[in-house]
Protein backbone atom coordinates (compact mmCIF):
# COMPACT_ATOMS: atom_id res chain seq x y z
CA UNK A 1 0.00 0.00 0.00
CA UNK A 2 1.46 3.17 -0.74
CA UNK A 3 2.27 5.33 2.45
CA UNK A 4 -0.75 8.18 3.12
CA UNK A 5 0.49 11.28 4.86
CA UNK A 6 -2.89 11.12 6.73
CA UNK A 7 -1.68 8.55 8.97
CA UNK A 8 0.06 9.10 12.06
CA UNK A 9 1.00 5.61 11.98
CA UNK A 10 1.72 3.46 8.96
CA UNK A 11 3.03 0.22 9.47
CA UNK A 12 4.11 -2.58 7.12
CA UNK A 13 5.43 -6.31 6.97
CA UNK A 14 6.57 -5.31 10.05
CA UNK A 15 8.18 -9.18 11.34
CA UNK A 16 10.04 -9.63 14.48
CA UNK A 17 11.68 -13.19 15.24
CA UNK A 18 12.90 -14.32 18.57
CA UNK A 19 14.98 -17.53 17.65
CA UNK A 20 13.11 -18.42 15.02
CA UNK A 21 9.08 -18.17 16.40
CA UNK A 22 7.56 -15.15 15.09
CA UNK A 23 6.41 -12.53 17.93
CA UNK A 24 4.72 -10.62 14.73
CA UNK A 25 4.33 -11.65 11.53
CA UNK A 26 4.06 -9.81 8.35
CA UNK A 27 1.50 -7.00 10.60
CA UNK A 28 0.24 -4.09 8.42
CA UNK A 29 -1.60 -1.49 10.74
CA UNK A 30 -2.79 1.80 10.34
CA UNK A 31 -3.79 4.92 13.01
CA UNK A 32 -5.41 8.22 11.94
CA UNK A 33 -5.20 11.19 12.98
CA UNK A 34 -7.11 12.08 16.64
CA UNK A 35 -8.08 8.02 16.41
CA UNK A 36 -8.70 6.13 19.51
CA UNK A 37 -7.97 2.72 18.56
CA UNK A 38 -7.53 -0.34 20.90
CA UNK A 39 -5.12 -3.84 20.38
CA UNK A 40 -6.78 -6.73 21.86
CA UNK A 41 -5.86 -10.39 21.53
CA UNK A 42 -5.21 -13.38 24.65
CA UNK A 43 -1.68 -13.51 25.77
CA UNK A 44 1.11 -14.24 23.65
CA UNK A 45 -0.84 -12.53 20.60
CA UNK A 46 2.32 -10.04 20.05
CA UNK A 47 0.39 -6.66 22.04
CA UNK A 48 3.14 -5.61 23.54
CA UNK A 49 5.40 -5.88 21.11
CA UNK A 50 4.34 -4.22 18.46
CA UNK A 51 4.53 -1.16 21.19
CA UNK A 52 8.25 -2.17 21.99
CA UNK A 53 8.47 -2.25 18.01
CA UNK A 54 7.28 0.96 17.61
CA UNK A 55 9.05 3.17 20.78
CA UNK A 56 12.25 1.17 19.76
CA UNK A 57 12.87 -0.84 22.51
CA UNK A 58 12.95 -4.07 20.74
CA UNK A 59 14.50 -3.93 16.72
CA UNK A 60 12.09 -5.13 14.17
CA UNK A 61 13.57 -8.06 11.72
CA UNK A 62 12.09 -6.57 8.81
CA UNK A 63 9.46 -4.52 7.45
CA UNK A 64 8.44 -0.60 7.95
CA UNK A 65 6.69 2.05 10.69
CA UNK A 66 6.46 5.24 9.91
CA UNK A 67 5.51 7.81 11.99
CA UNK A 68 4.25 11.27 10.44
CA UNK A 69 5.78 9.69 7.28
CA UNK A 70 9.03 9.35 8.98
CA UNK A 71 11.15 5.84 9.02
CA UNK A 72 11.35 4.88 12.70
CA UNK A 73 13.29 1.38 12.70
CA UNK A 74 16.34 2.57 12.67
CA UNK A 75 15.92 4.96 15.48
CA UNK A 76 16.53 4.88 19.24
CA UNK A 77 14.18 5.32 21.60
CA UNK A 78 15.18 8.68 22.60
CA UNK A 79 15.23 9.89 19.61
CA UNK A 80 11.33 8.25 18.98
CA UNK A 81 10.55 10.41 22.16
CA UNK A 82 12.08 13.59 20.74
CA UNK A 83 9.71 12.53 17.50
CA UNK A 84 6.48 12.96 19.13
CA UNK A 85 6.15 9.33 20.21
CA UNK A 86 5.00 8.62 24.14
CA UNK A 87 4.52 5.17 25.93
CA UNK A 88 3.26 4.24 29.08
CA UNK A 89 4.27 0.95 30.44
CA UNK A 90 2.37 -1.38 32.53
CA UNK A 91 3.64 0.14 35.82
CA UNK A 92 3.67 3.41 37.02
CA UNK A 93 7.11 4.85 36.47
CA UNK A 94 6.37 8.27 38.79
CA UNK A 95 8.57 9.87 41.36
CA UNK A 96 6.91 8.59 44.48
CA UNK A 97 8.94 11.19 46.77
CA UNK A 98 8.45 14.18 44.61
CA UNK A 99 4.85 16.40 44.18
CA UNK A 100 2.48 15.89 41.47
CA UNK A 101 3.98 19.73 40.47
CA UNK A 102 7.18 18.31 40.72
CA UNK A 103 6.73 15.09 38.57
CA UNK A 104 4.90 17.29 35.57
CA UNK A 105 7.51 19.87 35.57
CA UNK A 106 10.48 17.39 35.36
CA UNK A 107 8.14 15.83 32.55
CA UNK A 108 8.35 19.22 30.88
CA UNK A 109 10.28 19.24 27.74
CA UNK A 110 12.81 21.88 28.78
CA UNK A 111 13.18 20.56 32.16
CA UNK A 112 14.20 16.82 30.82
CA UNK A 113 16.15 14.72 33.35
CA UNK A 114 16.65 15.59 36.56
CA UNK A 115 19.81 17.89 35.96
CA UNK A 116 17.98 19.74 33.22
CA UNK A 117 15.27 20.52 36.18
CA UNK A 118 18.04 21.62 38.56
CA UNK A 119 19.39 24.52 35.93
CA UNK A 120 15.41 25.34 35.03
CA UNK A 121 13.14 28.34 36.16
CA UNK A 122 9.79 27.78 37.25
CA UNK A 123 8.03 29.94 34.56
CA UNK A 124 4.62 31.40 33.91
CA UNK A 125 4.38 29.41 30.77
CA UNK A 126 5.59 26.53 32.41
CA UNK A 127 3.61 26.67 35.30
CA UNK A 128 0.48 27.36 33.18
CA UNK A 129 1.22 24.02 31.65
CA UNK A 130 1.25 22.70 34.37
CA UNK A 131 -1.57 23.45 35.49
CA UNK A 132 -3.43 22.81 32.52
CA UNK A 133 -2.12 19.47 32.44
CA UNK A 134 -3.31 18.47 36.11
CA UNK A 135 -6.72 19.61 35.24
CA UNK A 136 -6.76 17.06 32.28
CA UNK A 137 -5.74 14.40 34.40
CA UNK A 138 -8.13 15.37 37.07
CA UNK A 139 -5.28 16.12 39.73
CA UNK A 140 -5.46 19.87 39.86
CA UNK A 141 -6.36 19.94 43.48
CA UNK A 142 -3.58 17.61 44.09
CA UNK A 143 -0.55 19.55 42.54
CA UNK A 144 1.16 19.71 46.02
CA UNK A 145 0.64 15.72 47.12
CA UNK A 146 3.17 13.82 47.00
CA UNK A 147 2.79 11.12 44.11
CA UNK A 148 3.66 7.93 46.15
CA UNK A 149 0.68 9.33 48.11
CA UNK A 150 -1.98 8.89 45.55
CA UNK A 151 -3.84 6.59 44.49
CA UNK A 152 -3.53 3.50 42.07
CA UNK A 153 -5.47 5.24 39.29
CA UNK A 154 -4.41 8.47 40.42
CA UNK A 155 -0.73 7.29 39.97
CA UNK A 156 -1.65 6.25 36.76
CA UNK A 157 -3.10 9.65 35.49
CA UNK A 158 -0.26 11.08 36.78
CA UNK A 159 1.88 9.14 34.33
CA UNK A 160 -0.48 10.03 31.34
CA UNK A 161 -0.24 13.57 32.52
CA UNK A 162 3.74 13.03 32.14
CA UNK A 163 3.57 12.04 28.79
CA UNK A 164 0.84 15.03 27.82
CA UNK A 165 3.53 17.35 29.29
CA UNK A 166 5.57 16.88 26.13
CA UNK A 167 2.66 16.97 24.28
CA UNK A 168 3.54 13.68 21.96
CA UNK A 169 1.68 13.31 18.61
CA UNK A 170 1.06 9.66 19.05
CA UNK A 171 0.68 8.03 23.06
CA UNK A 172 0.92 4.50 23.00
CA UNK A 173 -0.83 2.99 26.46
CA UNK A 174 -0.57 -0.47 27.94
CA UNK A 175 -3.42 -1.69 30.34
CA UNK A 176 -3.97 1.85 31.60
CA UNK A 177 -7.01 0.94 33.52
CA UNK A 178 -5.90 -2.92 35.32
CA UNK A 179 -6.10 -2.31 39.06
CA UNK A 180 -8.38 0.45 38.91
CA UNK A 181 -11.52 0.73 40.96
CA UNK A 182 -15.14 1.19 39.04
CA UNK A 183 -15.55 4.73 39.36
CA UNK A 184 -11.30 5.34 38.24
CA UNK A 185 -12.10 3.28 34.83
CA UNK A 186 -14.82 5.61 33.97
CA UNK A 187 -13.18 8.49 34.74
CA UNK A 188 -9.99 7.28 32.33
CA UNK A 189 -12.16 6.68 29.41
CA UNK A 190 -13.31 10.39 30.06
CA UNK A 191 -9.77 11.22 30.12
CA UNK A 192 -8.80 9.31 26.93
CA UNK A 193 -11.83 10.03 24.50
CA UNK A 194 -10.76 13.77 25.76
CA UNK A 195 -6.90 13.47 24.74
CA UNK A 196 -7.39 11.77 21.77
CA UNK A 197 -8.94 15.34 20.47
CA UNK A 198 -5.29 16.52 18.71
CA UNK A 199 -3.57 13.65 18.75
CA UNK A 200 -3.73 9.66 18.02
CA UNK A 201 -3.83 7.67 20.96
CA UNK A 202 -2.71 3.47 20.91
CA UNK A 203 -4.32 1.57 24.13
CA UNK A 204 -3.70 -2.18 24.95
CA UNK A 205 -6.57 -3.70 27.02
CA UNK A 206 -7.86 -6.95 28.29
CA UNK A 207 -11.09 -5.39 29.61
CA UNK A 208 -14.23 -5.32 26.90
CA UNK A 209 -16.10 -3.10 28.16
CA UNK A 210 -13.61 -0.54 28.95
CA UNK A 211 -12.51 -1.09 25.56
CA UNK A 212 -16.56 -0.77 24.25
CA UNK A 213 -16.51 2.65 26.05
CA UNK A 214 -13.55 4.35 24.30
CA UNK A 215 -12.67 2.80 20.93
CA UNK A 216 -13.00 4.01 17.90
CA UNK A 217 -11.67 0.95 15.68
CA UNK A 218 -10.34 -2.18 17.53
CA UNK A 219 -8.17 -4.31 16.33
CA UNK A 220 -7.34 -8.16 17.06
CA UNK A 221 -4.58 -9.59 17.11
CA UNK A 222 -3.38 -13.25 17.13
CA UNK A 223 -0.39 -15.11 17.28
CA UNK A 224 1.60 -12.11 15.73
CA UNK A 225 -1.08 -11.76 12.95
CA UNK A 226 -3.85 -9.25 12.82
CA UNK A 227 -7.25 -11.44 13.18
CA UNK A 228 -9.74 -8.68 12.63
CA UNK A 229 -10.22 -4.60 12.38
CA UNK A 230 -13.06 -2.36 13.00
CA UNK A 231 -15.41 -1.06 15.29
CA UNK A 232 -16.38 -3.22 18.15
CA UNK A 233 -19.17 -4.31 17.09
CA UNK A 234 -17.75 -5.56 14.15
CA UNK A 235 -15.03 -7.44 15.57
CA UNK A 236 -17.11 -9.06 18.36
CA UNK A 237 -19.39 -10.59 15.70
CA UNK A 238 -16.42 -11.26 13.56
CA UNK A 239 -16.34 -15.54 13.49
CA UNK A 240 -12.83 -15.85 13.56
CA UNK A 241 -12.20 -13.31 16.94
CA UNK A 242 -15.27 -15.48 18.50
CA UNK A 243 -13.38 -18.66 17.57
CA UNK A 244 -10.06 -17.45 19.89
CA UNK A 245 -11.32 -16.35 22.22
CA UNK A 246 -13.62 -19.03 23.15
CA UNK A 247 -10.84 -21.42 22.38
CA UNK A 248 -9.25 -19.87 25.15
Amino acid sequence: MDSNTSFTLAIEDLTVSFDGFKAVDSLNFYLDENELHVVIGPNGAGKTTVLDLICGKTKSTSGSIKFLNKELTNMSEHAIVNEGVGRKFQTPSIYENLSVLENLEISYPHGRGVYGSLMFKRSDKVLAKIKETAKEIMLLDDLDTEAGLLSHGQKQWLEIGMLLIQDPQLLMLDEPVAGMSVKEREQTADLLKKICKGRSVLVIEHDMEFVERIAHKVTVLHQGKILATGNMDEVQKDPKVIEVYLGH
